[in-house]
């Protein structure tokens, strides 16, 4: 397992196959989070689609997605589960944030949230313009998530 980030960290690059639910499309791609420099991503990790907490997690943000992106912000959902559970979940929830396959774990790893059984730890990271990490929250149990009027306020910090 890799090291979790600190404040200030440049973050490394990384690329995941996902899609977006747009109008009654699934739109499938790959997101790179180098494509991204130069406005804030906002990075939410989850262990998995369709279950509980991750149901509430994801909605909330693709819900409160307009204010999450008055910043400019792109918000990504990474689990392990692949594209295809990730078409399913957001057409059964109609959301509308990039939900991205980490299927090996690998970015999880790079992050330092891997975590046997779960596959990884509830973690939200926001990743700065310039690349570094601005704010984070890795979750001990998972059970819980920063509301996306937390985000809001992370957001509104990067001036």
């Amino acid at each position: 397992m890799g090291r979790t980030p600190a404040v200030g960290d440049i973050v490394g690059d990384f690329s995941l196959p996902g899609g977006v639910l747009l109008q009654d499309r699934f739109e499938r791609s790959d997101y790179a989070l180098a494509d991204h420099r130069g406005k804030p991503v906002v990075l939410a990790f989850y262990p998995g689609d369709n279950t509980p907490v991750c149901t509430r997690q994801l909605c909330s943000y693709s819900d409160g997605l307009d204010g999450l992106r008055t910043s400019g912000a792109t918000v990504w959902g990474i689990s392990p589960q692949d594209v295809d559970s990730h078409e399913r979940f957001a057409r059964d929830r109609d959301l509308r944030i990039p939900l991205l396959a980490d299927e090996g774990r690998t970015v999880a790893r790079a992050f330092g949230i891997d975590a046997p059984l779960i596959g990884l730890r509830r973690s939200v990271f926001i990743v700065a313009p310039d690349g570094r990490l601005h704010w984070k929250r890795v979750g001990a149990v998972g059970a819980t998530f920063p509301a996306p009027e937390v985000l809001s306020r992370q957001l509104a910090a990067l001036g």
